[in-house]
């Protein structure tokens, strides 16, 4: 999502007339696809998807034919065999697509993207809002609770409604369509070594954001992880000096060896944090919760530690392992709605 509005504001930098696709529900229910967008100028699409397949074909052309009219349209398709599964859903039905023209150096269009980019950089949850009422568009807009609302003009009881996924909003005879596309809470990974740095660039291509804290010089440089986490060069024995973990952020475990595990997960155990994932195999789990219970944590406490980490998927590597626990996370964050 950063990334497409950071293309979002070059086009428009670059003097280029645009159209967001944008697949907001479908018929019977919201695909998986919902969400999905994509970016098309008169040289076609150049960045995003809507899933590919016969709907995307289709919807860049018709894209084309919005650059023609200079009018924003919402349309759907009635998908067949092929075309659902193309686009991932797991039922047939009507796919509801939106297409919103936006004129060349769009001032509020500008303005969103510059904003949605601060926050990403400051990791401030988010809300993108689009109306989508037919023959009757007053754009798009993003709303998140540090900057309030910019870029739409909606009623205080649209903003009420805004939930963890996609959501269509009716009020007052306008419909909108809103998504979180910024969520709370970072992952902080302990320890940087080979399974770090193939998590690190897994977990931020869907969304999360990382920190990576440890206590050897080698192991914190950025370049070991594309790039993609702040890193943080830390004493084991007081990690808590070093970062707020709050109810929100997940915790994954993986130093050097099982004691300086144990010394970390003794110190999170004392945060809130929503999920905390240590690896290593169930024999030196079981090893570690003897010892924290030795140091007065309860079997309420241990529950708290989802060890050995990731779903088992039989990995092994550590691009496999990191796959698994990408997995996992992705899985905690729509259990517990984002």
């Amino acid at each position: 999502m950063r990334d497409f509005f950071k293309a979002l504001d070059e086009t428009m930098e670059n003097g280029l007339d645009a159209v967001i696709v944008s697949i907001v529900a479908s018929s019977g229910s919201t695909p998986r696809g919902a969400g999905a967008r994509m970016l098309v100028t008169r040289d076609g699409r150049i960045c995003g998807t809507i899933g590919g397949g016969a709907v995307e074909y289709h919807s860049e052309k018709v894209a084309l034919e919005v650059l023609q009219t200079k009018k924003s349209v919402y349309d759907f398709y009635q998908l067949h065999s092929n075309d659902i599964q193309d686009l991932g859903m797991i039922c047939g039905g009507d796919v509801h697509v939106y297409f919103r023209y936006l004129p060349a150096n769009d001032n509020s269009a500008v303005a969103v993207s510059n904003a949605v980019e601060e926050l990403f950089t400051y990791a401030e949850p988010a809300w993108l809002i689009e109306e989508i009422t037919p023959e009757k568009d007053s754009g798009i807009g993003v709303f998140s609770e540090k900057t309030g609302l910019l870029g739409i003009d909606i009623s205080s009881s649209v903003l009420s409604e805004l939930k963890s996924g996609a959501t269509k909003i009716e009020d007052e005879g306008r419909t909108f369509y809103c998504e979180k596309i910024i969520q709370s809470g970072k992952v902080y990974i302990f320890g940087g070594g080979h399974v770090a740095q193939a998590l690190v660039p897994a977990l931020t291509a869907v969304n999360f954001r990382c920190t990576v804290l440890e206590d050897r010089e080698d192991f914190c440089r950025s370049e070991l992880f594309g790039g993609y986490a702040e890193t943080k060069k830390i004493d084991n024995n007081h990690v808590l000096d070093y970062v707020k973990i709050n109810e929100n952020d997940y915790v994954v475990i993986m130093t050097r060896g099982h004691k300086d595990d144990q010394l970390i997960e003794s110190q999170v155990l004392k945060t809130p944090a929503r999920y905390i994932g240590v690896i290593g195999s169930r024999r030196k789990a079981a090893g570690v919760a003897a010892n924290l219970k030795m140091m007065g944590f309860t079997d309420e406490d241990l529950s708290r530690i989802t060890t050995p980490i990731g779903l088992a998927i039989k990995a092994e590597t550590p691009a496999e392992i990191a796959v698994s626990i990408t997995a996992q996370l992705i899985e905690n964050r729509a259990l517990m709605g984002k």
